[in-house]
C-alpha cells in the first residue's frame, strides 16, 4: 500500500494542522508556577479536534504530568510487541524581542511555517500524525501495535518520557523499534563527501550539569587576599580547559567513518578515515588540535558555561560557584567524570580553599543501538526510498534526547527526524526566527508514510 500521493487537499491540512500546533505555547520550565498548563491542554485538545481517525481507533493514555500515549492495535496476534514513534510537544523560550516576527505565528509566508517549535519537534510529531491519519484513511493498518508517544518536557529533562518507559515495562510491553528527533538529512557536514547523507543517531552522550564551589575569605575589596574565591575559581576554570579527555572511538564514531571514507573524493581524508588500524593515533591528535564537532565526536567535553562571585563591586565573595556541563563519551560515567572534576579543582586550589561538588542533573552515555538487524534495514530501506541515492550512516548524537529512557527496555532506539536541515536550519533550533519549508514538512510525512507500510 502507497498512500504517499497527496491530495492538494492533503496538503492544505498539514500546513492548517501545523500552522495550529505552533500557535500553542507549549513553553516548559523547571519551575511549574511558570508554565502555562492551558497551552498545554489545548495542543492536546487540539490533535483530538484535527486526527479524528487517530482518536476513533486508538487507546489514549495520560501517562506523567505531560506524557499522552495513543496505541493502534496491529494486525499481528502477538499483543506484547509494539513499535513506538516519539516526539515532544514541548518548546523552549523565545525572546520576542530578537525576532523579526511574532515567536508563536503559525503562520505561513513565502513558502515557510514560522514559530518557535517547528523544526523542534512539532515538525516530527505533526508529520507522523499526518501520515497515521492519513494512511487509517486509505485504509492501512499497522502490523505490531504502533505507540505513538508524546512528551511535554523533554526540554528541561523532565519524567514523562521516564514514566512512559516505565509504564511500558509494567505492561510487560516488548518494544521492538523506537524512533525519535536526533539526526536529520545534511550535506556537506563531512570534509570530501558531496552527497547528502541521513544521519541516524545510534547513541548519544550523557549529559552532566555540575557546580563546583569554592569557599574563600570574605571582606572588603579594599584589602583583597592574594587569591580571592573568584580568583581561585579562575584557576580551576583555565586547568578544567587545560586537562583534555582522552580520545575514545566509540563504534557509532567508527562506523561514520567508515561510510565517509568510502564516499570521500579527497585521497588523504579516504585514507586517515578509512584506515583506522593504522591512522587512529593521527585522528585522535587531529581531533584535540581543530576542537569543534570532531573533537566532541572522539572526547567527552567539558564547557564552563557560568561563574558567580559576590553581588557587589566592592565586596570580596565569600565564595564562587563555577557551573560546568560535560558531555560524557563511550565508556566515561557520571562517577568518573565527578571525581576527574573533584581532582583537577582541589589540585588548583591547593589548600587555600573547600571544594564543593554539587550534581545538578545527570545521566550517563545511552547504550549503541543495533545496526544489524531487521529494523534497522528497514529504517534504512525507507530513508532510501524517501531520499533516492542517499546516503545512510549511523552516528554519535551530542546533545541528549527522550529517547535515552527507552535504551532500558530495548537496543533499537533510532534518532532521525525524518528531514533535510541546512546549515541555516539546524542554526534556528533553540535559536531565532525559527521555521520550517512546507516542501521540508510535507517530505517528512512521506517519509513517515513510508515507514508505516515497513512496520
Amino acid at each position: 500500500m502507497d498512500f504517499t500521493d497527496f491530495t492538494e487537499a492533503d496538503k492544505e491540512k498539514i500546513v492548517s494542522d501545523m500552522c495550529r500546533m505552533i500557535q500553542c505555547r507549549t513553553v516548559s520550565n523547571i519551575d511549574d508556577s511558570l508554565v502555562d498548563w492551558d497551552e498545554f491542554e489545548k495542543f492536546r485538545t487540539l490533535l483530538k479536534e484535527i486526527f479524528p481517525n487517530i482518536y476513533s481507533v486508538c487507546e489514549f493514555f495520560r501517562v506523567g504530568k505531560s506524557g499522552i500515549v495513543h496505541k493502534i492495535k496491529g494486525t499481528d496476534p502477538d499483543a506484547n510487541h509494539a513499535v513506538v514513534l516519539m516526539a515532544h510537544y514541548d518548546v523552549v523560550p523565545a525572546e520576542k524581542e530578537k525576532w523579526t516576527f511574532e515567536p508563536f505565528a503559525g503562520d505561513l509566508v513565502d513558502g515557510y511555517i514560522r514559530g518557535r517549535g517547528t523544526m523542534d519537534t512539532k515538525g516530527t510529531l505533526c508529520a507522523c500524525l499526518e501520515a497515521v491519519e492519513i494512511g487509517l484513511k486509505a485504509g492501512w493498518k499497522p502490523k505490531q501495535n504502533l505507540y505513538l508517544c508524546f512528551s511535554g518536557e523533554e526540554e528541561i529533562n523532565g519524567d514523562s518520557c521516564k514514566n512512559i518507559v516505565e509504564w511500558f515495562e509494567k505492561q510487560g510491553i516488548t518494544v521492538d523499534f523506537v524512533l525519535d528527533e536526533g539526526g536529520a538529512i545534511v550535506e556537506n557536514v563531512f570534509p570530501g563527501v558531496s552527497k547528502r547523507c541521513a544521519m541516524v543517531g545510534t547513541a548519544e552522550k550523557g549529559s552532566v550539569y555540575m557546580d563546583i564551589e569554592i569557599k574563600g575569605n570574605a571582606g572588603h575589596a579594599s584589602a583583597p587576599p592574594k587569591h580571592s574565591a573568584l580568583g581561585l575559581a579562575s584557576k580551576v576554570i583555565c586547568q578544567i580547559e587545560k586537562k583534555a579527555c582522552p580520545a575514545e572511538l566509540t563504534m557509532p564514531v567508527r562506523q561514520l567513518f567508515k561510510i565517509m571514507s568510502k564516499n570521500n573524493k579527497n585521497p588523504f581524508l579516504k585514507f586517515l578515515f578509512g584506515s583506522l588500524w593504522l591512522t587512529k593515533p593521527l585522528v585522535k591528535l587531529a581531533s584535540s588540535l581543530m576542537g569543534g564537532e570532531l573533537n566532541a565526536l572522539l572526547h567527552t567535553t567539558c564547557a564552563v558555561t557560568m561563574c558567580q562571585g559576590s553581588q557587589a563591586y566592592n565586596v570580596l565573595p565569600s565564595s564562587a560557584v563555577i557551573g560546568l556541563n560535560l558531555r560524557l563519551l563511550g565508556s566515561d560515567t557520571v562517577e568518573k567524570s565527578r571525581a576527574r572534576i573533584e581532582k583537577i579543582a582541589r589540585k588548583a586550589v591547593g589548600k587555600k580553599a573547600d571544594v564543593t561538588i554539587r550534581m545538578v542533573s545527570e545521566n550517563n552515555p545511552s547504550i549503541e543501538s543495533q545496526t544489524k538487524c531487521q529494523q534497522w534495514e528497514v529504517l534504512e530501506r525507507v530513508i532510501n526510498k524517501t531520499w533516492p541515492e542517499i546516503l545512510v550512516s549511523p552516528y554519535l548524537m551530542m546533545a541528549c534526547s527522550d529517547s535515552r529512557h527507552y535504551c532500558k527496555i530495548t537496543d533499537k532506539v533510532y534518532r532521525f527526524s525524518g528531514m533535510f536541515m541546512s546549515k541555516e536550519d539546524r542554526a534556528m533550533i533553540h535559536g531565532v526566527d525559527e521555521r520550517i519549508r512546507v516542501e521540508t514538512l510535507i517530505e517528512t510525512v512521506k517519509f513517515y508514510s513510508n515507514l508505516l507500510v515497513e512496520i
